[in-house]
């Protein structure tokens, strides 16, 4: 298999460094192909800006989306973006490694995300969800936090943790087509002993050599929605995130649901 790890931190020997260190190690001995994009390594530029579009479809007016479309189809994606691309079309899966700052990725990577995965590349006009772009290839979050697992609970203070991905679970990976594995959490890995750090780069080895056997996260296909794109009446949400009301479903019941089909670590 081709395995793309996204590292997203800008200190090399962070926790987030060695566990993309683990996972080269791991998935190399297990005869996986690896690369890693290292974006701070690389000084990535994460802002998507009308001067990386050498080749305008309108010069007056910057669009973004259309003028990713047009530099798709005319092959004037600049270098940068261009050999990111040719890494995630080579790949089967992509490891997304970062801390959560903000509730969320890492400027740098959303930057990413915003120049890489393009309108025409990534998606375009009945190419999203199950008919996305990257159907066929699964995607991962491994993620650090800065506080305990308790307060990504969900009565926790800073809320479930699968809500707070929820924007990149379904509205970047989901959405472009992945399959979408299970999230990897270590928690708070600078604040816990030396013995605790080491048995999350045990526990994420062994998430990481059986991949086959996670079973994806549930994303709802097109027929389960409406003419307004709303789960129809009495459709069971199974996302852990959505409800369906009109199905006499509650928040707590889609949630519990949910939570128990988890793996351990998220």
């Amino acid at each position: 298999m081709n395995i793309l790890i996204i590292h997203a931190h800008p200190e090399s020997g962070s926790f987030n460094g060695a566990m993309t260190q683990t996972a080269v190690r791991t998935l190399t001995a297990l005869g996986h192909e690896v690369r890693v994009s290292d974006l701070y390594a690389m000084s990535w530029n994460p802002v998507l800006h009308p001067d990386e579009f050498s080749d305008r479809a309108n010069a007056q007016y910057f669009d973004a989306s259309k003028e990713q479309e047009h530099a798709q189809a005319n092959a004037t994606v600049c270098s940068d973006v261009e050999f990111e691309q040719e890494k995630v079309t080579w790949s089967d899966l992509v490891i997304f490694q970062f801390p959560l700052w903000w509730f969320s990725m890492p400027a740098i990577l959303k930057g990413w995300v915003d120049r890489v995965l393009s309108r025409g590349f990534a998606y375009s006009s009945g190419r999203k969800y199950e008919n996305g772009c990257f159907k066929g290839k699964r995607a991962m979050l491994s993620l650090t936090t800065g506080t305990a697992s308790t307060l990504y609970a969900p009565n926790g203070i800073d809320g479930d943790l699968h809500h707070i991905l929820w924007p990149i679970h379904n509205g970047i990976l989901a959405y472009t087509g992945f399959t979408v594995l299970p999230p990897f959490a270590a928690w708070m890995p600078a604040q816990v002993s030396l013995e605790e750090r080491e048995q999350y780069l045990q526990d994420y080895a062994e998430r990481l050599s059986r991949l086959d056997d996670l079973e994806p996260l549930f994303f709802h296909p097109r027929q389960d929605y409406d003419e307004n794109q709303q789960l129809k009446p009495g459709v069971i949400a199974r996302s852990g995130v959505q409800w369906n009301p009109r199905a006499s479903q509650t928040s707590e019941e889609a949630i519990s649901s949910f939570t128990q089909r988890l793996p351990r670590n998220g």
